[in-house]
């Protein structure tokens, strides 16, 4: 079997990347890449071209390597890049999925479990208040998610926009939202924040220690991520559970963040860290610390469906984040009935990717199309 064809196309109003592979033999492998400037230009590009076309498509990691090493991507490990390279190897796994009559996970060595757990990432209501991200929760919950996810992001009238600083009012404010949010929600329903990046270790740091008692499923991106030192500071300063990833790429750039215990949870976003191998990779170093999986994702049904297939094929896995309730090309992408029943997918027993775009749905959504329909 060779690769004859790598295509594109960008969708609207939020530009996922789609990728499909074919190859000489008629099977056709579908991906998606994280979205971003360019990324579907460089999935198209002479380069990637030329060093995948006549390639064997079975041969996945030898195609990531042969990616990775430069022949198509000058060497550069991260960014639309890596996006591109992984939205890529998602379809080689689709492809050879197909070939031998197997689900990816299948490929990628057999399943823990038969339901995938899916956390929901929320907002407030209309009005920015305790109540209201209160109701959201309830709201969202009542849908059959035992796990959801809020933001603590600080509004512009509220902070400094360079010296990531927050002033003690506005702590008892996030403090009262998540104790809202906690107080509203079942016992059992496990409640995450997000902070973006947004803190400094000492300001972070307050709002930590006054969720402590909260028992939260995790604070997620408190600092700036680049900084291992000073995220190991924040981790090893409060028992409220620290996770962070997912503008990491591939397992080296995880290194140091696990070997140095610097987070409790390890979030790494599959369509821009390499995609399912180099996922389950990454999982499987952050598991020789004790480390949890919860892997960061905005995709579409399609990048989360190949994303679930890792999820199911690791010991650590600990819940796969999802941010497209109320969206209406969510639901239709696919020919399949609805993939997140009771806050869970179930993992498919049919070969490959085991879910079926539709094309027609793609076109009418298309932005950009480079390839995808010839």
């Amino acid at each position: 079997m060779k690769i004859t064809e790598i295509s594109s196309v960008v969708l609207q109003p939020f530009a996922w990347v789609l990728v499909k592979v074919k190859t000489d033999q008629g099977i056709t492998g579908i991906g998606e890449a994280y979205h971003g400037a360019g990324v579907h230009q460089i999935v198209t590009d002479h380069r990637m071209q030329r060093t995948l076309i006549g390639k064997d498509p079975l041969n996945v990691d030898r195609c990531f390597q042969d990616m990775m090493r430069g022949q198509s991507a000058s060497g550069y490990y991260q960014g639309a890049v890596m996006s591109a390279i992984s939205g890529i190897e998602m379809a080689l796994w689709d492809i050879k999925g197909q070939a031998f009559g197997a689900p990816i996970w299948q490929m990628l060595g057999g399943k823990f479990r038969d339901k995938v757990r899916v956390y929901n990432d929320c907002h407030a209501g209309d009005v920015e208040s305790p109540d209201s991200y209160a109701e959201k929760a309830l709201e969202v919950e009542k849908k059959g998610f035992d796990a959801i996810k809020f933001d603590i992001d600080p509004l512009p009238s509220r902070r400094d926009a360079y010296n990531r600083g927050i002033r003690n009012k506005d702590i008892k404010y996030y403090v009262d939202v998540v104790t809202a949010i906690r107080n509203a929600l079942h016992p059992d329903t496990d409640l995450a924040i997000d902070a973006h990046w947004a803190y400094t270790p000492v300001d972070i740091l307050k709002i930590a220690k006054e969720l402590e008692h909260l028992d939260l499923l995790w604070l997620e991106d408190p600092i700036p991520a680049e900084n291992v030192e000073a995220m190991l500071r924040v981790k090893n300063s409060t028992s409220t559970p620290i996770s962070t990833g997912e503008n990491f790429y591939t397992r080296h750039g995880f290194r140091e963040l696990i070997q140095s215990q610097a987070a409790d949870i390890v979030t790494p976003d599959i369509a821009k860290a390499g995609g399912l191998l180099e996922s389950k990779r990454i999982a499987e170093l952050a598991d020789l610390y004790y480390m949890p999986l919860a892997p960061h994702n905005i995709c579409s049904p399609i990048g989360t469906y190949a994303m679930m297939h890792v999820c199911a094929t690791v010991p650590n896995f600990l819940a796969l984040e999802f941010h497209h309730l109320d969206n209406e090309l969510w639901s239709n992408l696919t020919q399949e009935g609805p993939m997140i029943v009771d806050g869970h997918i179930n993992v498919p027993e049919k070969p490959g990717l085991g879910i079926t775009l539709d094309e027609n749905v793609v076109k009418s959504s298309a932005k950009e199309i480079l390839g995808f329909f010839d």
